[in-house]
C-alpha cells in the first residue's frame, strides 16, 4: 500500500512508522489513523519484524487530532463515521510498539503514545490532553490509559486544566519510560527496538499480553493468566535455547519458535 501521511521503513527486525503531515504538525486525521493502523498491521504480520517504532518530527510527534476535519460534525456523524476506529486495530497489534516522541504530543498525539508499550521521550517533548479547551473530552482512550499510567489525581489535573507535562515531569509521573537528549532520540529508539526485537517473538507476544492483562483485570485473574502463560512457554524451542544458553554462558540464538 502507498501511504500519503506516513513514511514506512525497515531496519533489520525493526519496523519504523513516521508520521508525515508537517504542515499540520502531524495532526491525526482519518487518513493518517487508517494508514498508521494498516502499516502496523502489515509489520505485525511479518515474522521478520520484532519491534515497531512510531515517531514524528523534531517539532511534533503529533499535535492532536485534526480539528478542521471534526469541527462541523454532529454527534450522530461522529458515531457513524468513527474517524479514529482504525486505532482499535492498532491497539491489537501483538508486536511491541515503541513511541519515540519529540516536541508536541498533545491530545490525540498523547493518546497515540499511550497506546504504545514503551514511550521514549526527547527532552524537548511535551505531553498534554487539552481537549476541554475545545469543548470535548479525550476520545482516543486518554481518560482511561492516562489514569492507569499516572494515577487519577495527576490525570485529572492534566485533563481538567489542560496543562502539559514536560518530558522530565512526564518521566517522574510514570507517563514515559525514558528521557534522552533530542539529538539522541532516533539512536536511542533504535537501540531499544533492536533489543526488544532480539528476543523470541512468541515470548515477546506473551509478555505483552501479560502486561496488558495487568491493566485490564484484577490482581488474582492477572496472576493466574501469568502463571498459565509462563508454563505454556516451556513448549517452545526458544525456551530450551534460552535456558541452555544461560547455562552454557553464551548468547541465545532464538528461532522464534
Amino acid at each position: 500500500m502507498t501511504y500519503e501521511t506516513i513514511r514506512v521503513s525497515t531496519t533489520g527486525r525493526v519496523g519504523w512508522i513516521t508520521l508525515d503531515r508537517p504542515r499540520a504538525l502531524n495532526a491525526l486525521n482519518s487518513q493518517l489513523v487508517t494508514e498508521v493502523a494498516d502499516a502496523a498491521e502489515q509489520f505485525d504480520a511479518d515474522e521478520g519484524i520484532g519491534a515497531i517504532v512510531i515517531t514524528g518530527s523534531e517539532r511534533a510527534f503529533a499535535a492532536g487530532a485534526d480539528i478542521s476535519e471534526m469541527s462541523g460534525k454532529t454527534s450522530v456523524e461522529m458515531t457513524l463515521s468513527s474517524p479514529f476506529a482504525a486505532f482499535e486495530h492498532f491497539t491489537r497489534v501483538r508486536t511491541p510498539l515503541i513511541a519515540a516522541v519529540s516536541g508536541y504530543a498533545l491530545g490525540g498525539g498523547c493518546e497515540l503514545a499511550l497506546m504504545c508499550d514503551i514511550i521514549l521521550a526527547a527532552d524537548t517533548a511535551s505531553f498534554g490532553l487539552p481537549e476541554l479547551t475545545l469543548g470535548v473530552i479525550p476520545g482516543l482512550g486518554g481518560t482511561q490509559r492516562l489514569t492507569r499510567a499516572i494515577g487519577l489525581p495527576k490525570a485529572a489535573d492534566m485533563i481538567l486544566t489542560g496543562r502539559s507535562l514536560s518530558a522530565d515531569e512526564a518521566e517522574r509521573a510514570g507517563l514515559v519510560s525514558r528521557v534522552v537528549p533530542a539529538a539522541e532520540l532516533e539512536g536511542a529508539a533504535s537501540t531499544i527496538a533492536e533489543t526488544v526485537a532480539s528476543r523470541s517473538l512468541p515470548v515477546a507476544y506473551a509478555a505483552k499480553e501479560a502486561l496488558r492483562a495487568s491493566q485490564e483485570s484484577g490482581l488474582g485473574e492477572g496472576l493466574r493468566f501469568e502463571r498459565h502463560v509462563f508454563a505454556s512457554l516451556f513448549s517452545l524451542d526458544d525456551q530450551k535455547e534460552g535456558m541452555a544458553a544461560f547455562l552454557e554462558k553464551r548468547p541465545a540464538v532464538f528461532q522464534h519458535r
